[in-house]
């Protein structure tokens, strides 16, 4: 990557908008480049100032009473309907559209209602997004950004690239010995990825700052995958593999039983 790119990628980078392979590269480059540093912190402490509240301006009551005045009044749903059903005789009574313009009409709301209500929960949407990435993790071979069975290689591997320090808990004695870590986007943030194995099944383990979880791991399936959710010091925890739901649930309660670094 040159200096031409890095400028180009450095406003999606400081507003986490880069896909993983992206943020990565930029990360590389960004570590031997003394001048993308400088450009990189000059719009890093724009950015946070423009953030602070005292920038802020409240706008004068007289303004805001005359913006308000100039707007258009908002006409009541009955007069709405009025004007898109039927239309006005000289001596105001109403003559309505046919009847089977109006039918349409509620089809079409009724099909845009149905729409909405189908629309996946935030929940369901994070479940889903947990999979495709497990699965995309395993198709093309990037389970692990860095690759190591020691904790201590780990979980400073991920300094300067999270606002968090994740906890990581060496497993090996209990038959889920740690492989190695990722860097991952989920649900609009960047997590961290601890990636453990028990036999041939890889477990990856996402980690975030939070506590909108239950503190009772839930584990349940999804397309042939058993997942966990649960919460605990302040951290969201998600588990997904394609081992059994034993193995998983002996995992969850080895890894809430020892210590993190």
């Amino acid at each position: 990557m040159d200096h031409e790119q890095a400028f180009e990628l450095l406003p999606g980078y400081l507003d986490q908008e880069l896909s993983l392979s992206e943020a990565i590269e930029f990360e590389h480059h960004l570590a031997g480049c003394e001048e993308c540093k400088r450009a990189y912190e000059q719009q890093r402490q724009v950015s946070a100032q423009l953030r602070q509240a005292d920038l802020r301006v409240v706008a004068p009551a007289e303004l805001v009473k005359r913006i308000k005045a100039a707007l258009p009044g908002r006409r009541s749903l009955w007069q709405r309907l009025g004007d898109r059903f039927g239309q006005r005789r000289g001596g105001g009574s109403m003559t309505w559209a046919p009847v089977g313009a109006m039918v349409m009409s509620v089809v079409a709301l009724t099909w845009s209602a149905g729409l909405y209500l189908s629309v996946p929960s935030g929940d369901t949407r994070l479940t889903q997004e947990l999979v495709d990435d497990h699965i995309r993790s395993l198709q093309f071979n990037h389970l692990s950004d860095v690759i190591s069975t020691d904790r201590h290689t780990v979980k400073p591997w991920f300094n300067g690239k999270l606002d968090f320090a994740p906890p990581v808990v060496d497993l090996a004695q209990q038959g889920y010995p740690l492989v190695g870590g990722r860097l991952d986007y989920l649900n609009g943030r960047p997590v961290a990825v601890m990636v453990y194995r028990y036999k041939l099944h890889p477990i990856n383990l996402y980690v975030w700052p939070g506590s909108d979880a239950g503190a009772t791991p839930r584990i349940y399936q999804q397309q042939g995958y058993h997942l966990a959710h649960w919460s605990a010091a302040g951290m969201n925890y998600w588990a997904i593999t394609d081992a059994g739901d034993n193995e998983l649930n002996n995992f969850i309660v080895e890894l809430r039983t020892h210590p993190a670094s």
